[in-house]
């Protein structure tokens, strides 16, 4: 039986193809774009194929490991064959101009139990990858977006049916609109304002409070806030990749997650001068530890972010960062990603952001990206650069 109808199903790839041309301005006819989809996914996949093949695009469609495959590499590679990038990767990773990901999970759980370095490397292996796409993005000649599609899997660990599950998917991403593209482009001009806003507070830190945390992180110079930009659908957050030097204080992840195979969940950190000094979690503490500990930056934080309830209407556990990084709810949710940076935060001239320009503003730099959500109502306090204090969050809402 199908989980969504045809209607629904054009619905959501018109989105997705928003998505990625909101997320790249530009565009032209013959660009080459990658579609990487899960095995379950391929119902929406299929037509977000046909509707970029029909815009004139230049596309390749690649379906994603089935967790048996996926387990077996990890299980069973040695140290040379999980370094191994193929020929050609670099070449055809340089030559993108777009990519969707249509996430859509048979297993959560299918890397459980697999030693944690053995993915790290993998991970190591593979982000001078990420960083030619994201050398693109910052020249303006890559765009990217994602999106999930329900499982029986991603239902049953969110404690959902799939009908449920299927319906918050369908709620958070507007298929009941008659025009969800039109919906979206509305929300991405409110929180336009909103950044517009932030960025006229001149904000120097910027302090979070709630029943379990009290945390601070730096602005850092040269930055900007992002949000709504079309990378990630559903997305409501406004974030900013802060200088990592400035993290002080506690920070506790009240939704659990599942990471590499692992259920994580009660993540709490403790930072100094930066770094994590000390790492604890209800369940799956150690594999927490060997995460943040697969480079320097893995302890460092790469990412701040705030998600206003009035724009979105996802209000369960998920299951997935996707929706519960996005979780609106009765309190809106602030995230910390530890691990790599955005450098489209930086308010210059992306294309003349230097690698060691980077280091030296704060942003930082990590094979690692791993967000982790606290839904508890919460104050957000900014100091500004002229002393004066701010409240900018509050009752889950932006205070613009």
């Amino acid at each position: 039986m199908a989980i969504y109808s045809r209607e629904q199903l054009e619905k959501y790839a018109d989105v997705m193809v928003w998505g990625l041309k909101t997320a790249r301005r530009g565009f032209k006819k013959y660009d080459a774009i990658l579609i990487r989809c899960d095995l379950e996914g391929r119902e929406l996949g299929e037509v977000v194929h046909r509707k970029l093949v029909q815009a004139g695009y230049n596309v390749t469609f690649r379906f994603m490991m089935s967790p048996r495959l996926e387990r077996d590499f990890y299980e069973f590679s040695d140290e040379k064959q999980r370094a191994f990038v193929a020929a050609g990767d670099k070449e055809f990773s340089s030559a993108l101009n777009g990519n969707i990901y249509i996430h859509a999970p048979a297993s959560l759980t299918n890397l459980k139990g697999i030693d944690t370095r053995r993915q790290s490397q993998v991970a190591i292996a593979r982000k001078p990858l990420r960083d030619l796409m994201t050398k693109n993005e910052e020249k303006g000649k890559f765009g990217w977006t994602l999106c999930t599609y329900p499982t029986e899997e991603l239902a049953r660990q969110a404690g959902l049916s799939l009908k449920e599950y299927s319906a918050q998917i369908a709620k958070a991403c507007f298929l009941g609109e008659k025009n969800p593209a039109k919906k979206w482009a509305e929300i991405y001009k409110n929180s336009m304002a909103i950044k517009k806003w932030l960025a006229s507070l001149n904000i120097d830190t910027i302090r979070t409070e709630s029943k379990s945390m009290d945390f601070e992180v730096k602005m850092g110079d040269m930055r900007r806030f992002l949000g709504v930009s079309g990378h990630n659908i559903p997305s409501f957050e406004i974030f900013t990749s802060p200088d990592w030097r400035g993290t002080k204080g506690v920070y506790f992840a009240n939704l659990p997650a599942f990471r590499g195979g692992n259920y994580v969940e009660n993540i709490r950190l403790e930072f100094k001068d930066g770094r994590a000094v000390k790492i604890s979690a209800k369940k799956g503490e150690e594999y927490v530890k060997k995460i943040m500990a697969t480079d320097r930056g893995a302890a460092q934080l790469g990412e701040y972010s705030l998600t206003d309830r009035r724009f979105s209407r996802i209000d369960k556990f998920m299951a997935d960062t996707l929706f519960d990084e996005n979780h609106g709810g009765r309190h809106g949710n602030c995230h910390v990603a530890v691990g790599d940076s955005y450098s489209d935060t930086y308010a210059g001239d992306i294309s003349k952001l230097t690698k060691e320009k980077k280091a030296a503003l704060g942003y930082n730099n990590s094979a690692v990206h791993w967000d982790m959500i606290n839904t508890e109502d919460k104050k957000v306090t900014a100091t500004l650069k002229n002393g004066k204090k701010a409240t900018i969050y509050e009752k889950g809402q932006f205070k613009y």
